[in-house]
């Protein structure tokens, strides 16, 4: 029986070399078995199988072998199979990341938003932000969202505080900064597919509005009497990579 082509991490694992497996064929599922019985004589821990989508008929033979699904993107699907029980497996990503914008102008007007999809009715302002892309800097995001969002051009100054919080959306947990700004220009241009009103407001009456989230006014006052902590980036990295938060 021919072995499945694999690689040893430095972990006590087996990852298997998926570009090397067929994209079917009924002889995949004993060549599998075969395969782990060897790992497993050899004193391996996990066995790591990303299928693809082309490989997808190869799943349900893994399946039915012990392996279990640890994390899905759109086009590759990985499992991994416990050899050793109690064996450690890291988890996949546990966090959203998100990023909300204190952008106030020296007049004291504040720029303030209305969802066009609530989870509680009413007006409801509250501060343009959303989630941060892959690969994007906490600073590059919340410039990005207040800009798609209102048409504002701004700086990102510093980060102000962060929301932790459990339960999120399909279970994960989620980390939201909120970064003060300083505003480059003032004529907004709303994103009417996801907003239905954005406006700049003073900031005393957005803090003195009952509608208002007691999280939203305490970030406010906090960008108003604090300085925040900024970006820096260390030299022997590529900037686009490390983000470093700093006093």
């Amino acid at each position: 029986m021919e072995l499945i082509k694999a690689q040893k991490n430095p972990f006590g694992g087996v990852v298997i070399e998926s570009a090397d497996l067929p994209s079917g064929g009924a002889d995949f599922a004993a060549r599998l078995e075969y395969s782990i019985g060897v790992w497993k004589a050899e004193g391996a821990k996990v066995v790591w199988l990303a299928a693809a989508r082309a490989q997808a008929a190869l799943i349900p033979a893994a399946v039915a072998l012990g392996f279990v699904f640890h994390h899905a993107q759109e086009d590759v699907l990985q499992m991994t199979l416990t050899l050793i029980p109690g064996s450690f497996i890291p988890p996949y990503a546990t966090h959203y990341v998100g990023a909300g914008g204190v952008v106030l102008r020296g007049d004291g007007q504040l720029l303030v938003v209305s969802e066009r999809y609530k989870q509680f009715p009413g007006r409801r302002l509250k501060l343009p932000g959303g989630a941060l892309q892959t690969g994007e800097n906490i600073g590059a995001a919340v410039v990005r969202e207040v800009k798609e969002e209102t048409g504002i051009q701004a700086r990102f100054e510093s980060v102000i505080c962060l929301r932790h919080w459990h339960g999120y959306r399909y279970g994960k947990s989620d980390i939201y900064f909120v970064c003060r700004l300083t505003p480059l220009s003032t004529e907004i241009t709303m994103d009417t597919g996801e907003l239905v009103e954005c406006l700049w407001l003073p900031v005393e009456e957005y803090l003195a509005d009952a509608d208002v989230h007691p999280f939203n006014k305490l970030v406010v006052r906090a960008a108003m009497n604090s300085k925040g902590i900024s970006e820096k980036f260390i030299p022997e990295y590529k900037p686009e990579t490390y983000e470093l938060l700093v006093p």
